[in-house]
């Protein structure tokens, strides 16, 4: 099974201003409670959301779907700058006819004040794609616009 380089595919940026101060919605993405409320899809939930917040700690997050299947979503931490930056590489894997393709997407997430709202920057860029999970991939701005809107939802 051959993959594809990331360089292959356009970084995804979507920006978004959330209506709460930069604090709040930092916690959103560090605190396992509060992610577990908005992570994913709409449809989707997250029953299981273990973050390791650091250099080097991991993540786990369980996506369920509407029909009850279960999508892990693992990553490593690679820099936290509080309140302003979070890198992470996200792993994603499935069971596909037997196999198992993987894709590993590099997200940045950048935290900006704007007045008594953040501005909220989710960069995306995959950095290897195993050739089935191509479609997922490139469905990826559709997912995370949705879980963006969930996001956003619960602030206002």
């Amino acid at each position: 099974m051959s993959e594809t380089k990331g360089s292959e595919f356009k970084e995804m940026i979507l920006t978004r201003t959330i209506n709460a101060p930069r604090d709040l919605v930092w916690k959103a993405w560090t605190d396992p409670n509060m992610v577990s409320q908005w992570w994913g899809p709409h449809g989707f939930t997250a029953p299981l959301c273990q973050l390791d917040l650091r250099p080097g700690g991991k993540m786990l997050i369980h996506m369920k779907d509407p029909e009850g299947g279960i999508n892990p979503m693992n990553g490593t931490y690679k820099e936290i700058v509080p309140l302003e930056k979070i890198v992470f590489s996200s792993y994603i894997a499935f069971e596909m006819d037997g196999k198992k393709p993987a894709a590993e997407i590099l997200i940045t997430i950048l935290f900006a004040d704007k007045g008594s709202k953040t501005e909220l920057q989710v960069r995306a860029l995959p950095i290897k794609v195993d050739p089935e999970l191509i479609p997922a991939v490139e469905g990826m701005e559709e997912g995370w616009t949705q879980t963006l809107e969930k996001l956003t939802a619960i602030f206002e």
